[in-house]
């Protein structure tokens, strides 16, 4: 009995020191601890999703780092179905980066690219979006609503996902996203087909009560995700630019991938560096609800980051997702305009192909269209824990 009320105690006490930790690291002033996330002698702009900035306007690239919603690992919630886990750390890290994707699009829908988020701010439209991800079964994009979803892709909860897997279950779990009224598109073959698009977002006008059809048309907003396989072992450096070029789209969603043994949430590029969310941060899991209290304010910080982490572009796994948003049908006309004129007229290879209509006789690169579906979708990890995962860790 006495061991066991030792180890309680010392358990107790640990606890509090990891609260303590992390109650500094939501509260630290920027100037206690300098970030390397942008470095000071760049050659170059800073890009993020889309948005130029000098590498000297650190306040303005940190002010938008932190506008966009970071979710990690998250510990004690409510058991995922019937597998008993009550945390993902260790194997929820491409889905809390699916979740990161899709939920920078619901804020560019319902809040626009410039709402910046602060401790203090109260949005209606911004504590409805976060709380469609919460941690519990009924919220649309929950960790626990993806793990289930997975096992229709045949992946069981707890097991990791791939860019393709995490895509085909978002796509699934928009559908039931009423308010939002998205499209959701994964391009396979490492071709975006434009008639596909237009026919999944475009509703070519609806019958009055007369049968006649209205010619008015309505776009429904588009996410569009392009899972590609830029490599075998390690990313081909022919592609290199093409990932920079596809952050300075103004449609840009961010990039899903990783390094080995880490899913990242790539979300621009400085140099030849990307810029990443880094979900592996486990902390416990909170409701910011109406954000009026005190404590739902601490939660509300836990899903923003205070600065983002970077990392070369060829230490990036070659398994990756380019993710685009299109609000309206004129933003769609120019993504596949700067991806004609940017990515497939001046670059000798092809991140992707860009067709009107999928020609019959098309082959993807590389083998078959399983084989490639197959390779974009085994970004795996090798091992069952994560030795760069701790209970607490400061970005960055």
């Amino acid at each position: 009995m006495d061991l066991k009320r030792m180890l309680r105690k010392r358990s107790s006490k640990l606890s509090s020191i990891m609260d303590m930790m992390f109650e500094a690291y939501l509260t630290h002033e920027s100037g206690h601890l300098e970030p390397d996330d942008i470095p000071k002698n760049a050659q170059g702009p800073v890009w993020i999703l889309g948005v130029e900035y000098c590498h000297r306007d650190l306040e303005k690239i940190r002010r938008d780092v932190k506008s966009r919603l970071w979710f990690s690992y998250r510990r004690g919630f409510v058991s995922i179905g019937n597998s008993g886990l009550t945390s993902d750390k260790g194997w929820g890290c491409m889905l809390r980066c699916g979740q990161m994707v899709i939920a920078q699009a619901l804020l560019f829908l319902h809040l626009g690219r410039e709402w910046c988020w602060s401790p203090n701010k109260r949005d209606r439209d911004y504590l409805r979006i976060l709380q469609m991800f919460e941690d519990v079964h009924s919220a649309p994009y929950s960790i626990h609503q993806i793990a289930i979803s997975g096992l229709d892709e045949g992946k069981q909860v707890g097991e990791w996902f791939g860019p393709n897997t995490i895509a085909q279950v978002l796509k699934k779990l928009s559908v039931n996203d009423e308010w939002s009224s998205i499209a959701f598109h994964v391009a396979l073959d490492n071709a975006l087909v434009i008639n596909d698009v237009r026919r999944l977002c475009v509703n070519s006008g609806r019958r009055t009560n007369r049968g006649d059809r209205k010619s008015s048309t309505r776009w429904k907003p588009l996410i569009l995700i392009i899972p590609l396989r830029l490599g075998i072992a390690e990313i081909n450096p022919v592609y290199v630019q093409g990932v920079k070029t596809c952050f300075t789209f103004r449609q840009s969603l961010g990039v899903i991938g990783g390094k080995p043994n880490h899913a990242l949430y790539f979300i621009g590029c400085v140099g030849n560096d990307v810029i990443f969310l880094d979900p592996h941060t486990t902390q416990p899991v909170g409701f910011v609800q109406s954000k009026e209290q005190e404590h739902e304010k601490k939660v509300d910080c836990t899903y923003h980051c205070k600065h983002a982490s970077r990392l070369p572009i060829l230490h990036m796994d070659p398994s990756v997702a380019v993710c685009f948003f299109c609000k309206e049908e004129k933003d769609f006309d120019n993504l596949c305009q700067e991806i004609r004129m940017k990515l497939i007229i001046p670059e000798k290879q092809h991140l992707f192909e860009l067709f009107d209509e999928k020609p019959q006789s098309w082959v993807p690169p590389d083998g078959s269209a399983e084989e490639a579906l197959r390779a974009v979708g085994d970004f795996e990890y090798s091992s069952n824990t994560d030795d760069s995962d701790d209970d607490f860790e400061l970005l960055g």
